[in-house]
């Protein structure tokens, strides 16, 4: 047991820091093969960048583990990467269709209490985004600076939100899931690191500062708020109901007849021969049936 305990005060914090790299790299890899971000919830990129940079702000009033600051850091860069690739290969939607929605179902709004169109700001639009980031940061970066330190409340609701947001990390992904009764577009590597990085974090959290495992290594575990350890118990519930609809739906069947709606819109809209290319959509499809 202690050379168990000596191994994973030592790989799991190093696990951590990289495990952003680990967990978006084949994500944004693929989006970028596929051409195409479709069935990739753009809130997974909106919830870590909000958490990511409260936490900095909260480590800055309550220092925790490095390892966990480092992990923000490179988060924050990643998540951008990941954004801006996302947006850049957003699907094209047919003219009658709004353009907050998918053309499946219009999403709900990341938050319940923020307005639908919030985070859904339509192509080319990229701008809105990055300032949503920059007035957020603005905003805590003057709130640190004006508020003493012995604010009440102030650091715990920082270190509240931060870790709250991030525990709801899996919560869009699921819900996108279960509208399309699969899982097309959502990486199995992302959901395979996700179930690693929390087996890692609960084994780290929960029994990293005993067993021999270093001074120093005891102590960065030491300063683990429990806060911390909350959110990555309900992260990893989450991530286990992933797991769960992977192995139901896997990828998942799309939905033939909103498919077909779609490409009779784009028919209609897209030229003057807007019947005949429907009937030849029909045929092609009655031809594909007795093959």
């Amino acid at each position: 047991m202690g050379l168990f305990s000596l191994l994973l005060s030592w790989i799991a914090p190093v696990f951590i820091v990289v495990s952003p790299l680990t967990s978006y790299s084949d994500q944004i890899l693929s989006i970028r093969r596929n051409r195409s971000s479709a069935g990739f919830s753009l809130d997974i990129p909106l919830i870590m960048l909000v958490s990511s940079i409260l936490r900095v702000f909260y480590y800055l009033r309550h220092p925790f583990s490095l390892p966990l600051l480092y992990q923000s850091f490179i988060m924050i860069g990643v998540q951008l990467l990941l954004l801006s690739t996302a947006l850049h290969h957003r699907p094209p939607l047919p003219p009658t269709l709004s353009s907050y929605s998918t053309p499946h179902a219009p999403p709900p709004p990341p938050l319940p209490f923020l307005p639908r169109t919030f985070w859904r700001w339509p192509p080319p639009h990229t701008r809105p985004y990055a300032l949503t980031l920059l007035y957020l940061t603005a905003a805590l970066l003057v709130l640190h600076l004006v508020l003493p330190s012995s604010t009440p409340l102030y650091t715990p609701l920082l270190g509240a939100l931060g870790l709250g947001i991030e525990a709801t990390l899996p919560m869009p992904q699921l819900l996108t899931n279960y509208r399309r009764r699969g899982c097309k577009g959502f990486r199995a590597s992302v959901l395979f690191s996700w179930l690693i990085g929390d087996a890692m974090k609960m084994m780290w959290f929960f029994q990293g500062g005993g067993g021999g495992g270093g001074d120093a290594a005891a102590a960065q575990a030491e300063k683990i708020p429990l806060a911390f350890k909350l959110c990555a118990a309900v992260q990893a519930v989450c991530d286990a109901g992933l797991g769960v609809q992977w192995w139901m739906w896997g990828d998942g069947k799309e939905d033939d007849a909103a498919e077909e709606e779609v490409e009779k819109e784009k028919l209609r809209h897209g030229n003057g021969n807007g019947v005949v290319g429907i009937e030849t959509l029909e045929m092609e499809k009655r031809a594909g049936l007795g093959a």
